[in-house]
C-alpha cells in the first residue's frame, strides 16, 4: 500500500516571476491591482499589491486564485457551469472564497494543473488579461 503520494506544484520562482508579470502588464496599461499566486493546495505562494490598488481586492485576488486552483478551470467558467440551476448558484454562493467571476485562472501543465493566479483591482476582462500575462511569463498558456 502506498501512504504518501507527490503532488505537483508551483516553484516560489515561477510564482514570483507569474506575478511581476502581471503587474508589469497592468502598469503599462494604467490599472492598479493585486496578484496572487497559489500552489495546488490553495496556499499563497507569491503576492504583489500595486500602490494604489483596492484593498478589498486583496483578498479577492487571492480568493480568485485559490479557486483556479481549487477546481483547475477559470473563475469566469462558473457561471456557465452552474446554468440556471438556482439550488447550485444558491449552493456556491455561501461557499467562502469561491469567487465566480473572472480573473482567476489555473496554471495547467499539460493535462494537470499546479496552482492558480488571480487578479484583482481592474475590470473583470482586464484582471483576466493581467492573469494570462503572468502564465505567459512561465512558459504555460
Amino acid at each position: 500500500m502506498q501512504v504518501a503520494v507527490n503532488q505537483p506544484g508551483i516553484s516560489w520562482e515561477a510564482a514570483s516571476t507569474a506575478v511581476q508579470a502581471a503587474v508589469r502588464f497592468a502598469e503599462s496599461k494604467g490599472w492598479k491591482i493585486n496578484v496572487a499566486v497559489v500552489d495546488r493546495g490553495g496556499n499563497l505562494v507569491s503576492f504583489l499589491r500595486m500602490p494604489g490598488a483596492f484593498i478589498h481586492s486583496i483578498d479577492i485576488a487571492i480568493d480568485k486564485a485559490y479557486t483556479a486552483a481549487s477546481f483547475g478551470f477559470p473563475t469566469k467558467a462558473w457561471m456557465s457551469a452552474i446554468g440556471h440551476d438556482e439550488g447550485m448558484k444558491f449552493g456556491f454562493s455561501n461557499q467562502p472564497r469561491l469567487i465566480v467571476f473572472g480573473g482567476g485562472l489555473p496554471i495547467r501543465t499539460g493535462d494537470d494543473w499546479i496552482g492558480g493566479i488571480g487578479v484583482s483591482g481592474a475590470s473583470e476582462s482586464e484582471d483576466e488579461e493581467c492573469a494570462r500575462e503572468g502564465v505567459k511569463a512561465i512558459g504555460l498558456e
